[in-house]
């Protein structure tokens, strides 16, 4: 086997979909390995299926409640994977930030295993997010950095990674390029549920936000000042740190706030292309809004971003969870007019081409 393929959540699923997909078409032989990061079935497996990926050959749950224990599961499991192949791995491949990411890197390090690291260079210079610590460490021990754009490459050489950087653009983009009729297959249906003709679209499910009891009323009091409806696919994380706080049935009495549950990869972007905008936290809706085919504005409800690309090509814009700060720079959004760009700062369609490409000659 020449390809340890490894995903861990949604993000990962779908970002490391086009590269797959390019392993097959190149005839490279891979075991694709999914670590049930994200074990719920609406986070993981549907995401597997409706993008048309092969069965995992291993799948394994997560069980630890800390992230240290998290690492330590994915450390053995990895070291029991490979073992049990005919041959050792010549490569792996990781995407992202996770836990996952980390500790299938840290044991392919100590297996003798070359890693490729999908989505390298990515920084939001906040030590606060786990995710910070853990793309830092995976970018120093990773043999091959796929970088998607030119500022990551800088912030790679600028910390002297050991190395070889390869600018390629996201894979979102390339994701997005390949699946988009799928949503404009399933556009109509999803759009039938929502009760509004138009909305802000929602999402939250960052640690450091909804862990919090502070910063999650903050974002609970958001919610009830909206000046227009939203829709909110709720993430499961989010839900239960609302009900244990008591505030989720506050959330769900609010007539202009629609919940659904998390929402499979087509029906999402189909929220997202026909919100008026967006309110995330997340990393990959930032570089979403950016497609052609999507262009909508979003507001960062965090304090920093690892995607200032998109603040820069005028897409997004960090704005924290102050509810006075937000309202505000809601209704400026909702005023602005439709000047965004036309084409998406994280590339154009090819990373996983290029990607393989340096596989093949790894090989």
């Amino acid at each position: 086997m020449s390809v340890l393929v490894f995903t861990g959540t949604r993000p990962e699923i779908i970002k490391m979909a086009p590269v797959i997909k390019r392993l097959e078409a190149a005839g490279i032989d891979f075991v694709y390995i999914h670590t049930g990061q994200h074990y719920d079935y609406e986070m993981s497996q549907v995401f597997i299926e409706e993008l048309g990926l092969p069965r995992p050959h291993f799948v394994f749950r997560l069980e630890g409640a800390s992230p240290a224990s998290q690492l330590g599961e994915m450390m053995i499991y990895v070291d029991k994977v490979v073992g049990s192949l005919r041959a050792k791995p010549r490569l792996t491949l990781v995407e992202g930030d996770t836990n996952s990411v980390l500790g299938t890197a840290l044991a392919s390090l100590r297996l003798g295993i070359p890693i490729g690291h999908v989505e390298a260079g990515l920084r939001s210079y906040d030590w606060r997010m786990p995710e910070e610590h853990n793309r830092r460490m995976v970018d120093h021990i990773s043999d091959y950095l796929f970088a998607p754009t030119e500022l990551a490459r800088r912030n790679l050489e600028e910390e002297k990674v050991m190395g070889e950087i390869y600018v390629t653009g996201n894979t979102v983009v390339d994701a997005l390029d390949m699946y988009f009729d799928r949503v404009v297959e399933v556009e109509a249906k999803v759009l039938e549920g929502v009760k509004f003709d138009e909305y802000v679209l929602v999402t939250l499910h960052r640690a450091e936000n909804v862990d919090d009891v502070k910063a999650l009323k903050s974002f609970v009091e958001i919610l009830r000042k909206l000046p227009i409806p939203a829709v909110y696919p709720i993430h499961p994380r989010t839900r239960r740190m609302l009900a244990e706080f008591g505030l989720l049935g506050l959330v769900e009495s609010f007539g202009h706030v629609q919940l659904l549950p998390p929402q499979g990869y087509f029906e999402f972007l189909a929220l997202l292309k026909n919100a008026r905008l967006v309110l995330t936290d997340s990393g990959g809706v930032q570089e979403e809004a950016t497609h052609p085919r999507i262009r909508k504005r979003v507001l960062v409800l965090r304090s920093s971003t690892e995607r200032p690309e998109a603040v820069g090509a005028g897409f997004a814009k960090v704005v924290g969870l102050n509810p006075n700060v937000v309202l505000a720079e809601l209704e400026k959004a909702l005023s602005a007019g439709d000047d965004l760009p036309t084409v998406s700062p994280f590339g154009d369609g090819r990373a996983s081409e290029r990607i393989v490409e340096v596989v093949k000659r790894v090989l």
